[in-house]
């Protein structure tokens, strides 16, 4: 049983560490999410409580929130069935490069959906026009979100499945089951709270999917998020809008609720498990059961991403650099040049990332040191902004700080802040772990010498998580840098980002405008690589893992 930590945070220090997070999610979060909120469902300052019954009984959004559910359902299931073998295999056997093979896995979860949707988009075209027509369907989506959360399983199951006692399926072979019977009536059952928590993380993912389902879907493939930025930006139908923005809310809250409380048994069961019992990759079976697992699956990773890098370096038909060369010159299209766009996402993502530091280090510092249930209700409370509407939250900001007491509309920390909100949960959930993986008995010696709390707490604790705090800023640069659903509604035009820049060129067609997309894409991708890296060479165990 793992015991409370001795060190806790005295009451001044308590209150800075919880409310500063609580101020920041409450001003940039609750309150545009009230604003945009109130203003669809009361635009007079009244309800129009027949309006509302309308909406809510139309059978259009019905279809709009079945189709939510059902494909973020059917993306779950094909992500469980690629992702499973993988964690299997990384789960018994020590593979040679296992860490770049985590990291190859992980390149797509905080790849930006733009750069996904560039990359398939590209795949499709190559084969011609039935690879255009599948663009369009719900095929394409789901293979789409399988690429983008398949390391969500890889990284939550792989721990777990590694220190299962292998005594009890031994027990299971000897008494003449054979290994998909063991596997099914033995390992299994051991698996049910990681592999669910897996599971309601992709499907959070899935139901409030983006990006992808603006650029890869149809007119008849629409999610309740792009039927909200349809609604909002094209029709100005902020009734319908509010009305799909609660649906999706609710059904997040009670996948984040699902998602917390699956979590705490993981780590709470994770101190009765026998150490790690990989083996080497040895004998024909074994590499051919390896390669099987993980060689396929990284060659679905890798495919797209490298027909991404090929198209955007052809033009005519052969190889050129000219969309490289063009990114210096201004471009109608996004008022800059690309290498403006490239530029501000740099500086808004090193902005964001500090903010969402101080954010996050003061937010896990209140939930693993503080009592009573304030930690809990502080994590649901910061998890929201993951999986609430993206455009609904920037269209909210937008309106909200267009005027006194905070006029941010024009000002270039909205955008960071925005993302900033969207990094703070990564930040927790890899700080939150490691601090409650530190012996206390470092810390009761410390407080014994007669060390302050916060002395102590500098260190002790943030000497040993170091490494986890670098992990921390490089998922959320990572995450700032491929945010698109707020920011399409919050930067402004002369100062576009690299995704929003992206998607405007793919929106104008043209030869030049596409190859440029492509070059763009491509330098977010390596940017996001170097990040991926970076998280791998500093992360501390797997416990921070989603």
């Amino acid at each position: 049983m793992i015991r409370p930590p001795s060190l806790r945070l005295s009451r001044p220090v308590a209150i800075v560490a919880t409310g500063v997070p609580v101020a920041f999610v409450g001003v940039f979060f609750v309150w545009p999410l009230l604003a945009i909120v109130s203003r669809g469902l009361a635009p007079g300052g009244a309800v129009d409580i027949g309006g509302l019954i309308d909406i809510v009984t139309n059978s259009v959004w019905w279809r709009v929130a079945w189709f939510t559910t059902w494909q973020a359902v059917l993306s779950t299931v094909a992500t469980l069935a690629v992702g499973l073998p993988i964690a299997g295999v990384l789960a018994r056997y020590r593979v040679p490069g296992q860490r770049l093979v985590r990291a190859a896995f992980t390149v797509p979860f905080v790849m930006p959906t733009v750069v996904v949707a560039t990359a398939f988009i590209a795949v499709f075209d190559a084969f011609g026009d039935a690879g255009r027509s599948f663009r369009g369907s719900v095929g394409a989506i789901i293979v789409a979100h399988v690429f983008f959360n398949v390391s969500v399983v890889v990284r939550t199951v792989t721990d777990p499945w590694s220190r299962l006692d292998r005594r009890v399926d031994d027990a299971a072979r000897m008494l003449g089951s054979g290994p998909m019977r063991a596997w099914w009536t033995v390992t299994l059952p051991r698996l049910r709270a990681p592999i669910a928590a897996a599971a309601t993380i992709v499907m959070l993912f899935s139901f409030t999917s983006f990006g992808v389902v603006l650029l890869l879907g149809s007119a008849s493939s629409t999610t309740l998020e792009v039927e909200t930025y349809i609604q909002t930006t094209a029709f100005l139908n902020l009734d319908v809008a509010a009305v799909l923005a609660l649906m999706q809310l609710m059904v997040v809250l009670g996948l984040l609720s699902g998602q917390r409380r699956l979590s705490r048994i993981v780590s709470t069961s994770a101190s009765v498990r026998a150490a790690d019992q990989r083996v080497p990759v040895r004998g024909l079976r074994s590499r051919l059961m390896v390669a099987t697992a993980v060689g396929g699956p990284l060659a679905f990773v890798a495919a797209p991403l490298a027909v991404l890098v090929g198209r955007s370096f052809r033009s005519g038909g052969a190889f050129s650099l000219v969309h490289y060369r063009n990114l210096a010159v201004q471009n109608d299209m996004l008022l800059v040049s690309p290498l403006a766009a490239l530029r501000n996402s740099v500086t808004i993502g090193v902005v964001a990332t500090a903010v969402a530091m101080v954010v996050g280090s003061m937010a896990a510092a209140a939930m693993v040191y503080g009592r009573g249930r304030a930690p809990r209700l502080l994590d649901t409370a910061l998890m929201l902004p993951l999986g609430t509407s993206a455009v609904t939250l920037g269209f909210g900001m937008l309106i909200t700080f267009d005027e006194a007491p905070l006029n941010l509309r024009s000002s270039a920390a909205i955008v960071p802040i925005a993302h900033a909100l969207v990094g703070v949960p990564f930040v927790i959930r890899l700080l939150v772990p490691t601090m409650r993986s530190i012996d206390d008995r470092l810390r009761q010696t410390a407080l014994m010498l007669g060390s302050p709390p916060l002395t102590t707490f500098l260190r002790v604790d943030v000497a040993m998580m170091s490494r986890s705090l670098v992990a921390a800023g490089g998922f959320a640069f990572a995450v700032s840098l491929g945010e698109f659903g707020a920011t399409s509604f919050i930067a402004q035009p002369d100062r576009p980002t690299l995704p929003t820049a992206v998607v405007r060129l793919l929106a104008r067609p043209g030869a030049a405008n596409f190859g440029q997309a492509m070059a763009m894409a491509t330098i977010l991708m390596v940017f996001t690589i170097v990040a991926v890296l970076v998280i791998e060479s500093f992360r501390v165990g797997e416990a921070g893992d989603f």
